[in-house]
C-alpha cells in the first residue's frame, strides 16, 4: 500500500509544495523560511513516524499567517490523498503529551468529518529569538487549516502549562502521535472500512473552532 501524497499550491501570497509519506520512519526535510514553525513540523514529522518534506515561501513582510496558514491547508490535503478511502486504518487516535510542566492532549478521528476544538491558552505574546519572532496566533489558524482540508476531527487542550513554546510544542507531540494511531493499518481490519456506513468520505464544510 503505497499512502503517500504530494501537493504544490501556489497563491498570490505563499507558494507551498510538501511531500508525505504516512508510513515513514519520521525524517523532514524542509526548506521553511519560519524557524519556530519549522522546528514544529520536524517534530510533527518525528514523533508521528511521518517523512515530510517541505519547501515554502510566502509574503512575510506581511505577516506570518498566510505562509502558516496555508501550510496548513497543504499539509492537511496531503494527508487526505494519502488517506484515500481510509481503509484498514484504526481511524481514531489520542494522546496525553508531557512536556516539563506542559500537559497537553490530543484526540483525533479521521471520519472525514472536519472539526476543530482548540484549547491552548496561549498567552498572544510573540516568541522571540534574537532578531526574529514568531506570531503565537497563527497556530490555530494552522489546525483549523490542517483539520478542513484534512477531514479529521481533532480535538486539542493544554491540561496545564506555563510556557508558550512549550504548550505549542506539547500540541504539536500529541497530535503527531494521536494521529499516528489513528492512521495506522489495523492488522485485524486491513481490508474494511473502519465505519457502520461502509464509507468514510468528508463533507464540505469548514472546521470549527471552539
Amino acid at each position: 500500500m503505497n499512502r503517500t501524497a504530494n501537493i504544490r499550491r501556489t497563491t498570490t501570497e505563499t507558494d507551498i509544495d510538501i511531500t508525505l509519506n504516512l508510513d515513514g520512519s519520521g525524517t523532514a526535510k524542509l526548506e521553511y523560511p519560519i524557524g519556530f514553525m519549522k522546528h514544529m513540523l520536524n517534530t510533527f514529522a518525528k514523533h508521528g513516524l511521518f517523512d515530510i518534506t517541505a519547501r515554502a515561501s510566502g509574503d512575510l513582510e506581511v505577516d506570518q499567517h498566510h505562509l502558516i496558514e496555508d501550510t496548513g491547508i497543504v499539509l492537511g490535503q496531503c494527508f487526505a490523498r494519502a488517506l484515500d478511502s481510509k481503509l484498514g486504518v484504526k481511524r481514531c487516535g489520542n494522546c496525553l503529551f508531557p512536556m516539563d510542566e506542559t500537559l497537553a492532549r490530543a484526540a483525533v478521528d479521521v471520519s472525514g468529518r472536519a472539526f476543530l476544538v482548540f484549547n491552548a491558552g496561549l498567552s498572544g505574546v510573540p516568541l522571540v529569538s534574537g532578531a526574529f519572532s514568531f506570531q503565537t496566533d497563527t497556530i490555530e489558524d494552522f489546525w483549523r487549516a490542517f483539520t478542513a482540508s484534512a477531514g479529521v476531527t481533532l480535538h486539542l487542550d493544554i491540561v496545564r502549562g506555563r510556557s508558550d513554546h512549550h504548550k505549542i510544542e506539547a500540541l504539536f507531540k500529541a497530535a503527531a502521535r494521536a494521529l499516528r494511531d489513528a492512521v495506522e493499518v489495523d492488522g485485524r481490519a486491513r481490508n474494511a472500512i473502519p465505519s457502520t456506513k461502509g464509507i468514510l468520505d468528508a463533507l464540505d464544510r469548514p472546521a470549527v473552532m471552539v
